[in-house]
């Protein structure tokens, strides 16, 4: 068990860091369909969430890969993103919006279930969930 959390952990930490960069290069437009549209105040606003959720996915994916003290606190982090992007999955459902290759309803809906994956797979490699446990309760000392 302990071969496939770290697996887990290093193979998140790669697809972070890859799809972070892609946010800054080569998917900036397929990205930018992933904003929520009550989020998108203008296209220059548009543009820095999608650079800076880029910036920040880099920094979680190089975190997974290399702070191995602190992965409990990564692993949380992690699956918070996770959760704060998720509006984006939805708007994309919701809107119709194609982008990477998801241009059916019935492909981003699919998509929508892999989230919550996501999240339970960034805590449950990195020894999150406890994480969390102890900050719910205030004993938290980090």
């Amino acid at each position: 068990m302990k071969y496939l959390k770290l697996f887990i952990r290093l193979l998140l930490g790669v697809f972070m860091t890859n799809a972070g960069f892609s946010h800054l290069t080569v998917a900036r437009q397929e990205f930018v369909a992933q904003v929520p549209t009550w989020l998108q105040f203008s296209a220059g606003f548009t543009d820095f969430v999608v650079l800076a959720s880029g910036v920040v996915e880099i920094a979680l994916g190089l975190a997974m890969l290399f702070l191995w003290k602190k992965k409990a606190l990564v692993g949380a982090l992690l699956a918070l993103f996770y959760v704060l992007i998720f509006p984006g999955n939805i708007n994309q459902y919701v809107n119709h919006i194609d982008a990477f290759g998801l241009n059916t309803d019935q492909a981003r809906l699919i998509r929508l279930f892999f989230q919550p994956v996501l999240i339970f797979l960034a805590l449950w490699s990195t020894g999150g969930f406890k994480y969390w446990k102890l900050w719910l309760k205030g004993k938290l000392k980090e």
